[in-house]
């Protein structure tokens, strides 16, 4: 009797962990959605997901990462070249005028490309690694100036995005827009440019103060000499009499180090893995950082050759990514806030330049963050005026889904200058996303109950009313 008390409790337990109770939650695959995708879990999505254990869901969302993008990058882009130095002196004023005209149009053309990238793609997991790359390894149109050569660092962003952080590294070391932007191209034996091998312990690898000091900087940058960028075709080249040969000492290893050896001797710090793993961690889990579990996730970051797969499983698969608590704890970036909207309202978009002004508005200007550090994000999102401008974008698309409501699913909208066609989700929000149920409408909206309450039915037109509620309410702000 004993044996069969405990065996049919040992079948039990296995059949509710195989069975449905062992299913991905509803709450649970719309917060991992939200957090790797950009704020709003589309329904279709959460459905796909709900057949799923938890993990096997995280396993799907990291097997559709892709490494290259939807769209081919706007014409022109790729074949434009800086001009040579004989032809710049040619020109007249008028023409300099053109050129930097044409070269400006270039660069808005490759933010609103992107911006569309992020609104359309199957993957929102890959665009966010993507952005989250361009925000660590930092470079920016202003200076670069080139957009073919920010396109590329894009490419090879997307290429790594959840490849290996090493690879990564070593590429970015000599890649053409970061020579650029950290004055790495003017780096030469006898006049050592400190700018990149300053940023790369601080910011890239092992973070601000972390184990270095003013010495590794210098020797570093020695170790970096000699590449130079081919003003023809934007390559890059190194150039052997331009690099120091000189004997080292960097991190307590000493030799006649190139760039390749600084890079190897970082990724045995094991602070690098602990760094990546910290900004990660606040990225998608919370701003408050789980020392604990941090250094676990960072040491079996190290220990699989800096494999970003099994880090971001280790992430979202972590106690503090899953605990209710942490729902609704993140601010929207810009970004997160017009792209989620966007893929939530099924809008389609006929030019994203209008939302590329409106993100830099709101302090998020694609290719162009402010600084080497890159946003800030958290807090720093909400200001006295980025508030009222954030709310203002969101009346503007409310008022979208209130004219497609009166005028029907061929109407063409004009929210200001911002051309879209509605999607069914605007016509009839709580039968399309909340399947018949206002306060399903809010679970899918929101990442946390409303904090303004409404009173509204369940008629076509009251689900209208509902979902401009929530659009404006403050949780919507949240992830």
């Amino acid at each position: 009797m004993f044996f069969q008390k405990h065996l049919l409790a040992a079948v039990m337990a296995l059949v509710c962990f195989n069975g449905p109770a062992g299913a991905i939650t509803f709450d649970e695959a719309r917060h991992l959605l939200a957090r790797t995708g950009f704020g709003v879990a589309e329904p279709e999505k959460i459905k796909t997901l709900q057949p799923l254990s938890y993990e096997a869901a995280v396993e799907a969302l990291l097997n559709q990462v892709r490494t290259r993008p939807n769209n081919v990058p706007p014409p022109g882009i790729l074949s434009l070249r800086p001009p040579g130095k004989q032809q710049r002196r040619s020109w007249s004023r008028e023409e300099k005028k053109a050129f930097r005209k044409k070269r400006r149009k270039h660069g808005q053309a490759l933010k609103a490309w992107w911006l569309r990238e992020m609104m359309i793609t199957g993957s929102p997991l890959t665009e966010r690694l993507v952005l989250f790359w361009h925000n660590h390894f930092t470079s920016s149109l202003r200076k670069v100036k080139w957009p073919q050569l920010m396109y590329r660092q894009n490419e090879l962003f997307r290429q790594h995005a959840a490849g290996n952080f090493a690879t990564l590294l070593r590429a970015v070391v000599i890649d053409s827009a970061m020579l650029v932007y950290l004055d790495g191209r003017a780096n030469r034996v006898g006049k050592p440019n400190e700018n990149f091998a300053r940023e790369l312990l601080e910011l890239f690898t092992l973070g601000e103060g972390q184990g270095y000091t003013e010495t590794d900087i210098r020797e570093a940058a020695r170790a970096l000499t000699g590449w130079r960028l081919r003003q023809r075709d934007g390559t890059v080249k190194f150039i052997s009499r331009r690099h120091d040969t000189g004997s080292k000492t960097f991190l307590n290893q000493r030799g006649r180090f190139r760039e390749a050896d600084i890079i190897t001797i970082l990724l045995e710090q094991p602070r690098l893995a602990e760094h990546i793993t910290e900004k990660l961690w606040r990225a998608f889990v919370s701003y408050t950082i789980d020392q604990q579990t941090v250094r676990r996730l960072a040491r079996t970051f190290r220990q699989s050759g800096y494999r970003m797969r099994p880090l971001l499983k280790g992430l979202f698969m972590s106690k503090a990514f899953r605990d209710p608590a942490n729902r609704g704890t993140l601010i929207k970036s810009p970004v997160d806030l017009v792209v989620g909207a966007v893929r939530l309202l099924d809008l389609r978009m006929h030019n994203a330049k209008p939302l590329v002004r409106f993100t830099k508005r709101l302090g998020q200007d694609l290719f162009d963050p402010p600084n080497v550090k890159g946003w800030s994000g958290g807090t720093s999102w909400i200001t006295s005026s980025s508030l009222p401008a954030r709310q203002q974008l969101l009346r503007r698309l409310s008022r979208g889904v209130e004219m497609a409501s009166r005028r029907g699913a061929n109407a063409k909208m004009k929210m200001g200058k911002v051309g879209m066609t509605p999607g069914q989700a605007m016509l009839d929000p709580i039968n399309v996303l909340g399947n018949g149920s206002a306060a399903q409408l809010a679970k899918i909206v929101l990442p946390i109950p409303p904090v303004k309450q409404s009173n509204d039915g369940n008629g076509a037109a009251n689900g209208v009313q509902s979902l401009r509620a929530l659009l404006l309410d403050p949780a919507f702000q949240l992830k």
